[in-house]
């Protein structure tokens, strides 16, 4: 009988392989390694069996006697959005003096290119595996589920885990951006987000905000989304829009800190009175902005200590083939700075 995904966490074989696929484990190495005669049909039973479970084939076997590299797969969605280039800072900080090194892939917010990036890291048998959100494909998600090391989801605790999951909850963190505004008093509200929805942690945001919202009796004024990453010239496009659409908008909520600080250019050049006729917040906290005119509403997304906290249970659990997944869920803070009315 094939094997469980939820039998151990030891990695996947030929054999496992073989018996899913009910054809021998030399004919599974063939199709596997592309070389010999082998019909198309068996081939596809083969690399069915093996998407099916997740196994993906060991580049290092027989190399080591360890089976394993002192890596650890980190995989984020992007390097040009400045929130993960911090994640990483944390990472690196805590794997300095464990011997493992951090070895980066990019996905550019792309379910498949996840899958290839995952598949091509785990084939070199790291000793564990750190990965952006929580969404993946059915594919991705055996083949974490069955790496055989410590696997850390990160930035997002808002769903079910693989193993260990380090990160906050962005539905909470909308919910209490919403109240926080309402509390100021403002009424007509814009949500303005970019990578949508390809961002589940923007999107799991927005669905708080909109419940805060509603809890305050408020409907969500406007939105306006747009599918490329994050620049101030995108901040600065979407609040033009936006204002010109809906002029009556009293408040905008962005998806992150750099939209946001587009937009608060676009709002100071054209003579809005920020923050008295018009709000503004972003989301990440991210230090590079404390330098514009005035200081955007933001929420601090911990990033570097979801980084360092992630690379500490990696190296606590390297070289285990069995442990406990951890939960660490870390509470962001409201920075008011000077975008948003005092109560």
């Amino acid at each position: 009988m094939a094997r469980s995904p939820n039998d151990s966490r030891r990695p996947l074989t030929l054999r496992d392989v073989s018996e899913a696929s009910g054809v021998s484990e030399m004919t599974v190495s063939r199709v596997l390694r592309n070389r010999g005669d082998v019909s198309e049909a068996t081939r596809e039973k083969v690399l069915e069996a093996a998407r099916t479970l997740g196994y993906v084939p060991n580049k290092i076997a027989g190399a080591l006697a360890s089976q394993r590299v002192n890596l650890v797969g980190v995989i984020i969605p992007s390097l040009s959005n400045l929130v993960f280039p911090e994640v990483l800072s944390g990472i690196s900080t805590e794997l300095e003096d464990t011997g493992l090194q951090p070895v980066v892939g990019v996905t550019d917010y792309s379910p498949e290119k996840e899958e290839t990036v995952l598949y091509e890291m785990l084939s070199w048998r790291p000793s564990g595996v750190i990965i952006a959100g929580l969404e993946h494909t059915a594919t991705a998600r055996a083949m974490l589920q069955n790496a055989g090391v410590p696997v850390v989801e990160i930035m997002d605790v808002d769903g079910e885990g693989v193993d260990s999951v380090v990160g906050i909850s962005h539905r909470r963190a909308g919910l209490q951006m919403a109240q926080a505004i309402a509390a100021a008093g403002y009424r007509k509200i814009g949500f303005l987000g970019t990578k949508m929805p390809e961002d589940h942690r923007a999107r799991k945001r927005l669905e708080g905000f909109s419940e805060g919202l509603a809890q305050a009796g408020i409907a969500l004024h406007d939105t306006e989304f747009y599918s490329g990453g994050s620049a101030l010239l995108k901040g600065r496009e979407m609040t033009g829009a936006m204002l010109s659409r809906s002029p009556d908008i009293d408040f905008l909520y962005y998806s992150n800190d750099m939209i946001g600080a587009g937009g608060l250019l676009y709002c100071l050049e054209k003579g809005f009175d920020v923050p008295g006729r018009l709000g503004l917040a972003g989301f990440n906290g991210v230090e590079l902005l404390e330098g514009l005119p005035r200081r955007l509403a933001t929420m601090d997304a911990c990033r570097r200590e979801i980084g360092r906290k992630a690379a500490e249970i990696v190296a606590a659990q390297s070289g285990k083939t069995s442990a406990a997944g951890e939960l660490v869920e870390l509470q962001p803070v409201i920075q008011f700075g000077d975008t948003i009315r005092k109560p």
